[in-house]
């Protein structure tokens, strides 16, 4: 178990570019392998997360290459793959689960997928029911992995309602949607990261979205054809979320981040940083592989917000990544936060709302906890020994803090921020000050 120490910082400043978005990453190469001819993505994570996306899509007879930060993915069709012959480890990646169990509900042969002690714990009942009804048959003891599919070469097209607002349960269906007979489509209550419709679409799949009064219907015809298409990853804005709490936190701090992915879905975090009074200027926008891209440059300014900033209802859909950060900010600001309706985050790589606030806890932060988020007060950060719990927004939320506090914060687990930003604590000392 790596620990690492973080010392306080005067400011952050540079301009860098970051690794390829890890959510943009899994749907790229789970589609490309579907897809006739062979794929070139270009800027792919580098986290392991998208290694365990390769290295199933791998076991189930796809050949993949890398070349430094480039992938190229050589298709089997929308019904081609071939049985691993042994259970496929997902590792600790969530994402890869999910999706790839809509892939394999399609695929006439039967799959194990499993995955790390913490993907073990995580729910897939949500997943599970929906693609039964499609017709696959699956086995999930108590609604966890391991999880055994047992798929068909020609799924039945539903409308599903789905329960709860949830990007990856969105996309298993729509990727078990393209082996179907006729349309899919599923209504979530709230839009959520839309990465896989607008891939999807790269790639010539017929789909649609629409939102409305019922909530957000996307629907993906069965009779698609996708086609081999290069694409180009945006830089993670979840990743960047870190720096750019960073910059907004520490007087004197000038950040620029290139080639971010802005996609609409995923920008609610720079919006509370806005109406909280920080500098936040997005520049350059362009399109790339159907995702908006953009320059984004953080600037320290006074925060605005006197009374306690709550974040709840619809708004934390499109904060969930966001959430460990925004606590640590939310010891910076004069009214403190809360943070509510946030349940989901009890099931993530870790308990995200014990670690955060055993975490600020430790470092001196008044916090209060309830079962669907916390209550952080103004609050003078004192270094401490803290946890990871092996969560890599955890690790990352609280190297910022780190950065914020007096003395000495030593993060165990570290090495967890590979996950999703191998390299974090490389970048983060070359940009402070």
């Amino acid at each position: 178990m790596l620990s690492m120490k973080i010392t306080p910082a005067i400011s952050i400043n540079g301009t860098i570019e970051l690794p390829g978005d890890k959510s943009i990453s899994h749907r790229a190469a789970m589609i490309a392998a579907m897809a006739s001819g062979e794929t070139r993505i270009d800027n792919f994570s580098g986290g392991a997360d998208c290694s365990s996306t390769l290295t199933s899509l791998v076991d189930l007879g796809v050949s993949i290459r890398r070349e430094g930060t480039s992938v190229f993915v050589s298709s089997v069709g929308k019904t081609g793959f071939s049985s691993a012959g042994r259970p496929i480890d997902c590792g600790n990646s969530g994402t890869t689960m999910r999706l790839l169990a809509g892939i394999l509900a399609g695929q006439e042969f039967e799959s194990v997928l499993i995955g790390d002690p913490s993907l073990s714990k995580r729910p897939m009942g949500r997943i599970v029911k929906p693609l039964i009804e499609m017709g696959a048959s699956i086995i999930s003891e108590n609604g966890t992995p391991p999880i055994t599919i047992r798929g068909r070469d020609l799924l039945r097209a539903v409308e599903y309602r789905s329960p709860v607002a949830s990007a990856q349960l969105k996309s298993c269906l729509l990727l078990a949607g393209l082996n179907a007979d006729g349309v899919t489509t599923i209504i979530e209550p709230v839009k959520t990261r839309d990465h896989t419709e607008r891939m999807l679409s790269w790639f010539g799949a017929d789909t649609t979205s629409e939102e409305g009064v019922e909530g957000n219907r996307v629907s993906v015809s069965g009779d698609s054809t996708i086609t081999a298409r290069d694409v180009a990853v945006p830089g993670d804005i979840s990743a960047a979320a870190f720096l750019i709490a960073a910059a907004a936190c520490l007087p004197g701090s000038d950040i620029t981040l290139r080639s971010i992915g802005v996609n609409p879905t995923r920008t609610a975090f720079l919006d509370v940083l806005s109406d909280l009074g920080s500098s936040i200027d997005v520049n350059d926008l362009s399109e790339i592989s159907n995702e908006p891209v953009a320059t984004i440059r953080a600037r320290f300014a006074e925060p605005k917000a006197k009374r306690v900033l709550i974040l709840n209802g619809r708004r934390i859909s499109g904060l969930i990544d966001e959430i460990p950060i925004l606590a640590v900010i939310g010891t910076q600001l004069g009214g403190g936060i809360e943070i509510r309706d946030a349940a989901e985050l009890r099931v993530k790589e870790s308990d995200r709302i014990a670690a955060v606030v055993e975490n600020l806890r430790k470092m001196g932060a008044s916090v209060t906890e309830f079962t669907d988020g916390l209550r952080v007060g103004t609050s003078r950060l004192k270094g401490a020994r803290v946890n990871s719990h092996g969560d890599h927004r955890i690790a990352m939320a609280f190297a910022i803090a780190g950065l914020l506090a007096d003395g000495e914060t030593v993060i165990n687990g570290a090495e967890c921020a590979d996950i999703s930003f191998p390299g974090f604590f490389e970048m983060l000392r070359s940009v402070v000050r």
